[in-house]
């Protein structure tokens, strides 16, 4: 009689082992990664927030507000928009929420929600909705107590710095809050966002975002020179805020070639309100992109280039919502030439600031993980990075198709980790997937004998990827002496 096998079904989101398949990922994940501070240098997290610590009522406040994630996946489960981002009650929207999750299976968000629910708030039962109830009542209930406060949130995940992301006009009001109360468990720091200053072909943006930014600066800016002046003394602004970086949202990088005289053209005829041709925009954008490029250089900063996205591309959608209401999607511009050059023109006088390159077409993984070896110079490990997996490649096999690039082409060994480039305080969850993603894949290469089965240096190569890389390679604040406004 033939004995029956039984195959053991792998450790589930709630086990301690989720995702950890061999011994050897388990040994490096709870040794090593698990209990690393965050150092989450891109996010979206609202500096208000941080500065009042605020208090969340629901899961509806905390969990669905402003994630176009959550949105994408009711709208496909057939949720109607008045429970999305409409003006239902919160926990109509919740219920609806719920009732998707159980649809969700196979996409990151299944796991995601449950790893939210499992940390901060002990949570360990599925959500669907026969349990939606009983969750709500719980999380509403911890919510009104200060251990689930923004701060107590941040504590919960050992949360050590936290960079935003924040328009050059902005004045910094919460930022300032915060270092003056010293309250907040991580260090927060501004980064500097001028894509509205890119914007040339969208008059009315462009000439908003001039007039805000001169006034933010103190300043009138009627030429060129003068818009380059401003972005320096918003810069310097930033600076004294402990910002070490900056961050660029681009669908590709600019192609075409930068001269002053075209600056003065395009600027000229923006600011004036009328249109520009497609080729004096590219251009304009190049000769901004260099001159930031050096400003970053000059002050020691890290620029970061978000390639891909094509925003906005349901077009009754974003008007009855506005952006980032989870009608972008994959790009498919060319982006080797235009990368290469806006790269090379910095380079070439030996300007260019540390660079993190995030790629949103898994098509150009290989194209992004060779383009950053052309430019490594020997002066900083790892000076030009290819950034993890981004919002539509931030999931399991995203990332892992990231990080095979990278160590097929490069050195992963230097790679700065994973962001949250999220809104919501929730993501920290996000870290946790990472760290347990690495940590099986080089678990896994060490039992398949593909790199050493060596506990000591494989987790030292471990803890720099989920921690000590980040800590080095920007120059943020310390971790352990938060940043304390200029005078």
């Amino acid at each position: 009689m033939k004995r029956k096998t039984i195959t053991r079904a792998a450790p589930g989101i709630f086990d301690p082992d989720f995702l950890l398949t061999t011994p050897q990922a388990r040994q490096l994940y709870h040794a090593v990664a698990a209990d690393l501070p965050i150092i989450d240098y891109h996010c979206h997290l609202p500096p208000r927030e941080l500065a009042e610590n605020r208090r969340f009522e629901n899961l509806t406040d905390l969990w669905l507000a402003g994630d176009h994630y959550k949105w994408r996946a009711m709208r496909a489960n057939g949720i109607d928009e008045s429970l999305i981002t409409g003006n239902a009650t919160a926990r109509a929207k919740y219920d609806a929420w719920a009732a998707t999750v159980p649809m969700t299976v196979m996409n990151p968000l299944y796991h995601w929600t449950h790893l939210e629910l499992k940390r901060p708030f002990g949570i360990r039962s599925w959500l669907h909705p026969g349990t939606a109830a009983s969750i709500w009542r719980k999380t509403e209930r911890l919510l009104a107590t200060p251990a689930f406060s923004v701060h107590g949130i941040l504590k919960n995940w050992n949360v050590a710095l936290i960079g935003t992301t924040d328009d050059p006009a902005d004045d910094l009001r919460w930022h300032r809050q915060i270092c003056r109360a010293k309250s907040c468990p991580a260090v927060v720091v501004p980064t500097f966002r001028p894509d509205r200053g890119l914007a040339v072909d969208r008059p009315a943006v462009f000439t908003a975002y001039v007039r805000e930014l001169g006034s933010a600066a103190n300043m009138d800016i009627r030429t060129w020179d003068d818009f380059l002046r401003a972005h320096d003394r918003r810069i310097d602004a930033f600076h004294a805020l402990g910002c070490r970086a900056s961050d660029h949202a681009l669908e590709a990088p600019p192609d075409g070639e930068p001269g002053e005289a075209v600056c003065l053209r395009v600027f000229k005829r923006a600011l004036a309100g009328k249109a520009v041709t497609p080729e004096e925009a590219d251009r304009f954008r190049a000769g901004l992109l260099l001159h930031l490029g050096r400003a970053y250089a000059k002050r020691g900063w890290t620029q970061q280039l978000h390639l891909g996205a094509l925003r906005n591309v349901n077009t009754r959608m974003a008007a009855r919502l506005g952006a980032d209401a989870g009608c972008d999607t994959i790009g498919d511009r060319a982006m080797a030439r235009g990368l290469a050059r806006l790269l090379d023109r910095l380079d070439q006088t030996d300007q260019l600031p540390r660079t993190i390159l995030y790629n949103l077409n898994p098509a150009d993984n290989e194209l992004f993980a060779a383009m950053i070896g052309n430019f490594q110079d020997g002066s900083t490990a790892g000076k030009i990075q290819y950034g993890s997996g981004w919002w539509f490649l931030d999931q399991k096999d995203g990332m892992e198709r990231q990080m095979k690039a990278l160590a097929n082409l490069g050195l992963i060994s230097r790679f700065v980790g994973m962001i949250t480039d999220s809104r919501s305080f929730l993501s920290y969850s996000r870290h946790e997937y990472f760290r347990r993603i690495v940590c099986d894949l080089f678990g896994t290469a060490m039992a398949q004998g593909l790199i050493p089965n060596d506990p000591a240096h494989i987790g030292m190569i471990v803890r720099r990827i989920a921690h000590d890389n980040a800590a080095s390679y920007f120059t943020f604040p310390s971790e352990n002496q938060p940043v304390r406004e200029s005078a």
